[in-house]
């Protein structure tokens, strides 16, 4: 009876211990900085949930944060906080196929339809309007909810969004499965090596680490699988729907806050024979944005990247106060 005792304690032991090292596929072991909340729907034949943050819900003021595509509703922790201290309630979801947000096996992702799920949550909620705040990726989920819910948008912030440039005209068509083959050859030390190339001009704070915890223990997990398919398929809306033909149509007040040595330049890698445009030069596409809109300013952050709210908050915070204001 001891040693039976002893073998299921140590089988306990050894769980607990795999469960540290790695998380499932809705990062069911991973905290975040708020209590996480879940909006059940069903959407193309299956029952899905998304997982969400509602953080100070006696704000007078609404702001919604989306996040980018390597991470999820988990790294707007200091933003949120400053939303809150300005009064804010603040929601922030994480898109299907993302986080703690279901991950299909099949699934036709688009920005219409994200835009779509998360209006929907903000009617659940009785949000009628809305700060669209969005970075990355989810500067192009926020230009399309701002392009087809003009009326619940009160103020558009993009924060180094990409999409400011049309990638299909300058890069090949590359089918999921192109996509799905690099992420399962992703590795901890390939997405560090990434991050810190693109988005931090080759120079590595130990601050940025929690920011690949998430997915890097995902690697290591039972789940690994799926969700570097359905992080293959987000790929598709980033290349297959084009923001830029929307900007001249927004009406709505817009600031643009971009690290001007952000290069990131989707499809890089692939683009089309003869092609010599240079993808993700922020310098030229913030300028080009703002003209585009009908109601723009812009905030330029010289010497910083991809992440200036992570890379410099100091120098992030007053020009983030300014666009809120």
């Amino acid at each position: 009876m001891i040693k039976l005792l002893s073998l299921l304690l140590l089988m306990i032991s050894c769980a607990n211990l795999r469960n540290k090292s790695s998380y499932d596929r809705e990062l069911s072991g991973y905290k975040y900085p708020f209590s996480v909340k879940r909006r059940t729907f069903h959407s193309q034949k299956q029952e899905l949930h998304m997982a969400y943050m509602d953080i100070n819900s006696k704000g007078d003021k609404v702001a919604v944060l989306l996040h980018g595509k390597n991470f999820a509703g988990f790294y707007w922790k200091q933003i949120a906080l400053e939303l809150q201290a300005a009064g804010y309630r603040v929601i922030i979801p994480d898109q299907i196929g993302f986080g703690k947000s279901s991950k299909p096996r099949n699934y036709q992702f688009s920005f219409y339809a994200m835009a779509a799920q998360t209006k929907d949550l903000l009617n659940d909620l009785g949000i009628k309007k809305a700060m669209i705040i969005g970075h990355s990726m989810g500067g192009m989920l926020a230009t399309h909810f701002t392009y087809s819910y003009p009326d619940c948008v009160s103020k558009m912030i993009l924060i180094n969004p990409i999409g400011l440039e049309p990638y299909l005209k300058y890069v090949e068509f590359k089918d999921p499965e192109f996509f799905f083959k690099n992420e399962l050859a992703k590795t901890p030390a390939k997405a560090k090596a990434y991050q810190q190339k693109n988005y931090y001009d080759g120079k590595w704070d130990k601050k940025y680490d929690h920011l690949l915890e998430p997915y890097n223990k995902q690697m290591k997990g039972r789940d690994w699988e799926i969700v570097a398919w359905n992080n293959a398929l987000t790929y598709g809306p980033i290349f297959n729907e084009d923001i830029t033909t929307k900007f001249s149509s927004i009406e709505n007040p817009v600031v643009l806050i971009i690290g001007t040595r952000d290069k990131t330049g989707p499809g890089r890698g692939w683009k089309k024979p003869g092609v010599k445009r240079v993808l993700g030069d922020y310098k030229k596409l913030g300028k080009l944005a703002q003209k585009s809109f009908m109601n723009a300013k812009l905030y330029e952050l010289p010497g910083l990247g991809h992440m200036p709210h992570f890379e410099d908050y100091n120098r992030f915070l007053p020009v983030f106060k300014k666009a809120i204001k």
